[in-house]
């Protein structure tokens, strides 16, 4: 009972805030001169949310210091989304939108939009690193979808954060296989922007990603079950070393064309032209014709192995860096030791392979630490001899009359030094 005046408090504020845009703002449906009729859901965001934000605040807070790339590209909508990026694109650019995704927790992990609307969204942290949900930025529609499970739009004033009343935003929860949310598709724009058919343009975006969730897990169990009555010709060595082989015989690949074979091995689902082209180059000025020169020259290497328009090995590959992600996902630390042979390509720039360079590098050290079998540290450690954290663990794990502590505590020791 005692929350009760207090609600009709905050619903009183938020209508009076309201009223005083619906004028300015011609809001459809509005009494001229009134009062907005608001929404059960809005009002209560609003009063779940004013102890925790300041309606004066002017952008989101930033998660991990705004670097979520990693976070980006471990998520399950990344390849579902990057398949999409052409059309979220020419949508938002089009419509004059921003377009965004996000994890589970409301953190923005990618954007996308013309330069004056993502000029505009940055000023509020609309951007990759910002945080949406409710605590951290009150009533909007990201947060509003993740909390309910259900597509939501706010528009304008329903916003907490004045900051925010310029802007209208629609979007909808994405949903894996197992029903959980995985984050959020949002698309906002300013409120003079608005458009009726903003919210079923999203609602078909995320029905499309649902549905690339799905086809993609039952690709790659029929591609598993392909693999097991095919011969694998291909063979590609990149952790440490670099060096391939088809049909036994060794393929004399320059360094770019394996960057681009390690890509596709890593990537069985393959990729666009312009995605595998940012991949190799980045922003680099590289003119169509000598991108695709090199894959024409891998593709006559591999006997026509690849697949056109849409880039993908089109026959099984053996390869280190993947037999070593596949040990991770099995729990299986001792074989991924075994065949890390180092980092993935270790002379390559091209910023697809520094991103899967880094993946392999975290994934096997988190795994390492996380084991309680101190040979796995010692071994890690000998490709690691400035990481006191891992000699360290080494230490923890052995026995007080381990010979083998000896190795540990030197090693330390020369990390700690440098």
């Amino acid at each position: 009972m005692s929350q009760r005046p207090d609600l009709r408090q905050r619903r009183a504020v938020l209508e009076h805030e309201w009223s005083r845009w619906v004028p300015r703002l011609s809001v459809p449906g509005a009494r001229p001169g009134g009062t907005a009729t608001l929404r059960h859901e809005v009002t209560e965001s609003w009063a779940r949310s004013l102890g925790s934000v300041d309606p004066g605040r002017d952008s989101a807070p930033v998660a991990d210091g705004g670097q979520v790339h990693q976070r980006w590209t471990s998520s399950p909508l990344y390849r579902p989304v990057s398949a999409l990026a052409g059309e979220l694109h020419s949508i938002a650019e089009d419509a004059g939108f921003v377009t965004a995704v996000t994890d589970e927790s409301g953190t923005i992990l990618w954007t996308c939009g013309g330069p004056t609307m993502r000029r505009q969204a940055e000023r509020v942290n609309f951007a990759p690193g910002g945080r949406w949900d409710e605590q951290a930025m009150g009533t909007n529609a990201l947060s509003l979808a993740l909390r309910t499970g259900r597509p939501s739009s706010v528009f304008s004033a329903e916003h907490l954060v004045s900051a925010l009343h310029g802007w209208v935003c629609y979007c909808a929860p994405v949903h894996g296989r197992d029903g959980r949310v995985l984050g959020v598709l949002d698309l906002s724009t300013t409120w003079d922007r608005s458009h009726p058919l903003a919210m079923s343009t999203v609602r078909t975006l995320v029905s499309t990603i649902e549905a690339r969730l799905t086809t993609e897990v039952s690709t790659i169990e029929a591609r598993l079950t392909t693999e097991v009555s095919r011969p694998v010709r291909l063979r590609l060595t990149c952790l440490g070393s670099e060096h391939a082989a088809h049909g036994g015989r060794p393929l004399p690949l320059r360094p770019r064309q394996l960057e681009i074979l390690t890509l596709l091995a890593l990537e069985p689902d393959g990729f666009s032209p312009e995605r595998l082209r940012a991949a190799l180059y980045g922003d680099r000025p590289v003119t169509s014709s000598t991108f695709k020169a090199e894959i024409s020259h891998l593709r006559r290497a591999l006997g026509g192995a690849i697949s056109p328009r849409h880039y993908a090995l089109t026959e099984p590959v053996s390869c280190d860096a993947g037999d070593v992600l596949r040990a991770l996902e099995q729990g299986d630390t001792d074989t991924a030791l075994r065949r890390y042979g180092g980092p993935l390509l270790p002379r390559s720039e091209a910023p697809g392979i520094e991103e899967w360079r880094t993946r392999l590098e975290v994934a096997v050290r988190e795994a390492v630490l996380a084991s309680t079998r101190p040979e796995h540290a010692l071994r890690y450690g000998e490709r690691a001899p400035y990481d006191a954290e891992v000699h360290e663990h080494a230490l923890q794990l052995l026995g007080p009359g381990d010979t083998r502590r000896a190795i540990a505590r030197g090693r330390l020791a020369t990390a700690l030094r440098g």
